[in-house]
C-alpha cells in the first residue's frame, strides 16, 4: 500500500489547519504537499500553464489509493489555493485526460479548521462533487474548531481519532 497523499491549501503552514492534519495524521505516514510551496497557475482557457506543478502533482495523485485535502475555512469556503488547485482539475478532463481516469476509484478525505463552532454549511459540497464528478470516492470531512470554545476543541480530538482511523485503514 502507499502512503496516503495529502494536499495542503493554507496561507499559513502552521496554523489551525495544520494542527488539524497533525491532530488526524499523528504517527502515520502521509506524502505531504503544501500548496504555497507550489507553482500552480490559474486555469485559463489556452492551458498556457502547463509547465507548472499541477500535473506533477496530479500525477502524484493518481499513484496513491487515498488523498487527503487540508484547507481553513475562508469566508465559508477552501482557501483560494485550494480551489485554484480544485481548477486545475479541468485539466485532467481536457489536456491530461489518462490522468483524470486513473483518478477514477481514488478514495478522498478532507480535513479543515475555522474558528466558528461548526463546519459551515455546503462546505463539503465542492469536495463531494469534485469526487462524484472524476469518479473519487469522498469518504468525508473532519472539522477542527479554532475558536476559545474548549468544548468543542475537546470533541474535535477524540473525533481526529476515529477520522484517523477510518482514512488509514484504507490506505
Amino acid at each position: 500500500m502507499t502512503k496516503p497523499l495529502l494536499i495542503f491549501g493554507s496561507a499559513r503552514s502552521d496554523g489551525g489547519t495544520k494542527t488539524a492534519v497533525d491532530m488526524v495524521t499523528s504517527r502515520q505516514a502521509v506524502e505531504f504537499i503544501d500548496l504555497a510551496e507550489q507553482n500552480i497557475g490559474a486555469y485559463d482557457y489556452q492551458n498556457r500553464n502547463q509547465s507548472d506543478d499541477f500535473i506533477k502533482i496530479a500525477e502524484k495523485m493518481t499513484k496513491t489509493q487515498v488523498i487527503i485535502f487540508a484547507t481553513p475555512v475562508y469566508w465559508y469556503a477552501m482557501s483560494g489555493s485550494l480551489k485554484t488547485f480544485f481548477d486545475r482539475f479541468t485539466d485532467l478532463i481536457t489536456v491530461r485526460k489518462d490522468l483524470g481516469r486513473a483518478l477514477k476509484g481514488q478514495k478522498c478525505y478532507m480535513i479543515c479548521a475555522g474558528a466558528s463552532e461548526h463546519m459551515p454549511e455546503g462546505f463539503e459540497y465542492p469536495f463531494k462533487a469534485t469526487c462524484d464528478y472524476l469518479k473519487m470516492e469522498y469518504k468525508g470531512g473532519f472539522y477542527f474548531h479554532t475558536g476559545k470554545n474548549e468544548k468543542l476543541v475537546q470533541e474535535a480530538k477524540e473525533t481526529a481519532k476515529s477520522f484517523s482511523a477510518t482514512i488509514f485503514s484504507q490506505s
